[in-house]
């Protein structure tokens, strides 16, 4: 099996999809725009060949990259990148060499823009909230806030996190939003949903059944954080929610996922919200079609005792699991600080304290830390209040 990874050395750890791959008898063929010899010792040990491109936003050099490949090694089985900014360009190469793993271009819409995605979600029966294209113009746009009401958040179309987002709350900021705003037609607006953000993580099989699941819990969103520069916050759960189960496998098939890891989005509403549920129940927000950001996939493997990369792996090249479920469980929490806030515990106190407990504690890099601290911490706990002493302890600032 010939197996191209687009930018196997961004995010850094990206190497152990590559290492699992190859521990798996898989051909691994990287293409990236690092130079060979600053690629670390665990990626080169885990590629076949490395082709350097020099910008890979150039189709035609990515393109002589893998017609380079074909040409040596024979067919391309799979190409993939499982970074959500190389998701359409992924799609193309599939499509120009008729890679039938992955999603092609007639479908990358339905994965990327947040206005397709909606029609996926209603033919599933999935609730979700209601929505309007910014390029419709303002007066259609104040058509839909006196029917949705106020407040309103809006977003880009295409994107990921919450660069760009606005919650509208009055007539008046919708018009600035409108005057105001670069690009503004890019836009969509929704109906304003409160809520825990909760993800359901899986490794989907070619028949679209799930060979690990795995769910995320994340207090304050990702745009709260950003924009009142509040502390990252979030965890894998110990256990499943079997509400949030069903809806992630209903959304698997309305979206008709195949061979693919996916962090797919929902909000677990935090009071009732009309034509959309009750307390607790859950709203689709967005699909991911790549393993969540971060930490998340090491997040997960110390949650439940697996390894990811493995079973993605095993994926690829089996279809099939060929580890077993431990079913030894823990929750596993991330919490962020910011260097420019003092806090009642230093750096070395929760160290020592939480050294029983601590998995990983790693710098963030400057260009994520807006969403995520520079300074983190991931720990894992058995009970619930334990989580929380241990989210306390990191995030209680002094005043």
């Amino acid at each position: 099996m010939n197996f191209i990874f687009i930018s196997p050395n961004f995010p850094e750890k990206y190497w152990q999809w590559c290492a699992a791959l190859k521990q798996n008898g898989v051909t691994v063929l990287g293409i990236g725009d690092e130079i060979y010899d600053r690629l670390i010792p665990e990626l080169k040990s885990s590629l076949t060949e490395y082709y350097r491109v020099g910008n890979m936003e150039n189709y035609d050099e990515m393109y002589r990259a893998v017609a380079f490949f074909a040409h040596k090694y024979g067919k391309i089985d799979w190409i993939e990148s499982n970074n959500e900014y190389w998701l359409q360009q992924d799609a193309r190469l599939r499509t120009d060499f008729n890679v039938c793993t992955g999603i092609k271009l007639d479908r990358i819409d339905s994965i990327k823009e947040k206005s397709e995605m909606k029609k996926y979600y209603a033919e599933g029966g999935i609730r979700t909230a209601r929505q309007i294209k910014a390029s419709l113009g303002y007066e259609a746009a104040r058509d839909f806030a006196e029917e949705a009401g106020y407040p309103l958040f809006s977003k880009p179309d295409v994107g990921v996190g919450a660069n760009g987002s606005h919650k509208i709350e009055t007539p008046d900021q919708l018009w600035n939003f409108f005057q105001t705003t670069p690009h503004v037609d890019q836009y969509v607006i929704e109906e304003f949903v409160t809520g825990n953000i909760c993800t359901y993580d899986a490794v989907i099989n070619s028949k679209g059944e799930p060979l690990v699941e795995s769910m995320c819990i994340c207090p304050p969103s990702i745009a709260d954080i950003v924009n009142y520069n509040l502390d990252s916050t979030f965890f894998v759960n110990r256990e499943m929610n079997e509400n949030l189960r069903f809806w992630g496998r209903r959304t698997v098939k309305a979206f008709h996922i195949q061979s693919r890891f996916v962090h797919l989005e929902f909000f677990q509403l935090d009071r009732a919200h009309k034509g959309l549920g009750n307390v607790g129940d859950f709203v689709a927000l967005e699909v991911n079609m790549r393993p969540g950001g971060g930490y998340i996939p090491d997040m997960i493997n110390y949650a439940h005792n697996v390894d990811v990369y493995k079973i993605w792996a095993d994926m690829v090249a089996f279809d099939r699991r060929t580890t077993p479920d431990p079913k030894d469980d823990y929750f596993c929490v991330f919490a962020g600080r910011r260097d420019n806030v003092e806090y009642w515990m230093s750096h070395e106190e929760l160290l020592q304290k939480y050294a029983g407990n601590m998995n990983m504690a790693p710098r963030i890099a400057k260009a994520l830390s807006g969403a995520m601290g520079d300074q983190s911490y991931i720990a894992r706990f058995r009970t619930e209040d334990e989580r929380d002493e241990f989210l306390f302890d990191v995030c209680n600032r002094k005043q």
